[in-house]
């Protein structure tokens, strides 16, 4: 059951915030069931993991439903790419050459995307994403490839660590760059994403409940 409550309580808190930071509900693992009932709530931003589930969820919803912005918030493997760029907006983990090569293959389809490229804050082997020192390199790949639209960075922090150290360096990494604000924040530590304003927030399981 979607947590409406929970929604506008925190839409308030970055209002009051005077920040500019919109929610993902993140819908991974949840039924269709639950994001209609967040659509009546007038949630339009929703976020997936696996190209396969969303397509599932989301395939009739989307046509009924034209203002939805669906963001892939997971990891993309090339050979889901076409398929993707059918579905999805927003693209939050760009985080090598091979799968830039990929999305470049379909110029017509990704001149409407928004991109942001992942990067591991936390030089973590089981995370996916450039390190912060080969962001400004990555970046320039994509301009070399021409793939403009990067919206920004997304960081995910490790989990034993105070993530206010790695939210401030995405962000300033994002300064040097001259990208727009960064994709940060999820259900365990969004109270402290919001206060470096970030573009996005990533929420799931407070606002669903736990996955099924």
């Amino acid at each position: 059951m979607f947590n409406f409550e929970k929604y506008f309580e925190i839409q308030e808190i970055i209002k009051k915030a005077g920040k500019q930071t919109k929610i993902i509900a993140i819908s991974k693992n949840q039924t269709q069931e639950s994001v209609k009932e967040a659509l009546n709530f007038g949630v339009g931003i929703f976020g997936e993991n696996r190209v396969q589930e969303a397509n599932l969820k989301f395939n009739t919803i989307i046509k009924e439903h034209k203002n939805i912005r669906l963001h892939l918030t997971g990891p993309l493997q090339t050979n889901k790419v076409k398929q993707a760029l059918e579905l999805f907006d927003v693209f939050h983990t760009l985080d090598r050459e091979n799968l830039l090569k990929e999305f470049v293959k379909h110029r017509d389809k990704t001149k409407d995307k928004t991109f942001f490229i992942q990067v591991n804050t936390g030089k973590e082997s089981t995370k996916s994403g450039v390190f912060p020192e080969d962001a400004k390199n990555f970046l320039n790949l994509c301009k070399s490839y021409d793939l403009q639209n990067i919206a920004g960075l997304m960081c995910i922090p490790p989990i034993n660590e105070d993530p206010r150290n790695h939210f401030k360096l995405i962000c300033d990494l994002s300064n040097d760059l001259g990208v727009g604000r960064p994709s940060i924040g999820m259900s365990s530590d969004y109270l402290k994403a919001i206060e470096f304003n970030p573009q996005y927030i990533r929420l799931g399981t407070i606002l669903f409940g736990k996955r099924k």
